[in-house]
């Protein structure tokens, strides 16, 4: 591959210097998938201080969570602008981030073998080619030690659909020519003008994801629901107020998470796999 086919996806860039996903997690089904992502993550990694690298992982939402757990973290970015917030709150960290790089997912600056667990939270679901998903999974594979974890984010094919009927963006015949070509053949690209709209990103069907993450040399794959449908209702805000129907929210994506027939009713699929 020619040094200009790996430039990153300029609108992707040029989306997140201007849209807040430092604060994305904090409200709308954010803390929804904040809670469970961590909660899946708790469950299947190694125990600290286990070396983590945190592909694609912004200003460090899960970074300095795991930082903060006593691993050892190193968090790789495509947006210098994040990479900056990053550093800016690692300053005052009382257990810190171990480095902080801005880097494509698809050519890790990093040694083969050197960490125990790769998370890849936001890259693959910004590769709309099937050629640079797997490399940014043959890159998350490298740099794992035998036997090393990896833990992948995917939009599932149904969010935007899901999503926009919430949003009520289908009275837009822009955002419906948008969603129908996502059902059809997972590209989402938009050239709207409309940042609520998102950027260019892939939104994987269920089984599709699998079978990419086995296809690079991963066994026991799995691929999980993280929120569940609940992340869909309009007064989700006010539901994760309440601690009784926060917990509703959270259990139910929890009883949900592995039934096949409901998977793509979650934004975010987790698929995880181990290195051969």
């Amino acid at each position: 591959m020619k040094d200009d086919d790996r430039a990153p996806y300029p609108e992707i860039v040029t989306h997140y210097t201007s849209f807040a996903e430092e604060s994305r997690l904090q409200s709308g089904s954010g803390p929804l998938e904040f809670e469970r992502t961590r909660e899946i993550l708790a469950r299947v990694l190694p125990g600290p201080p286990a070396r983590v690298l945190d592909v694609g992982g912004a200003a460090g939402a899960y970074s300095s969570w795991l930082a903060d757990l006593g691993y050892e973290v190193h968090l790789v970015d495509l947006t210098p602008r994040l990479i900056e917030e990053a550093r800016r709150r690692n300053a005052s960290a009382p257990r810190p981030i171990a480095s902080l790089t801005v880097g494509d997912a698809r050519v890790l600056q990093r040694a083969g073998a050197s960490v125990d667990v790769a998370l890849l939270m936001g890259p693959l679901y910004h590769l709309p080619r099937a050629e640079d998903r797997a490399a940014a999974l043959g890159e998350a594979w490298r740099v794992l030690v035998p036997g090393g974890l990896v833990v992948a984010a995917a939009i599932s094919r149904y969010a935007p659909a899901l999503g926009g009927l919430s949003a009520r963006f289908t009275g837009d015949p822009r955002f419906v020519a948008i969603r129908d070509r996502v059902l059809a053949d997972g590209e989402h690209h938009n050239d709207t003008g409309n940042p609520d709209y998102f950027t260019t990103a892939y939104a994987h069907r269920p089984d599709e994801f699998e079978a990419e993450l086995a296809g690079c040399g991963l066994e026991d794959v799995r691929v999980l629901g993280v929120e569940g449908p609940g992340w869909i209702l309009p007064d989700l805000d006010a539901r994760w107020l309440n601690p009784d129907t926060r917990h509703a929210l959270v259990e139910t994506a929890r009883a949900l998470e592995a039934e096949p027939a409901l998977l793509g009713a979650s934004n975010h699929l987790l698929g995880i796999g181990r290195k051969r």
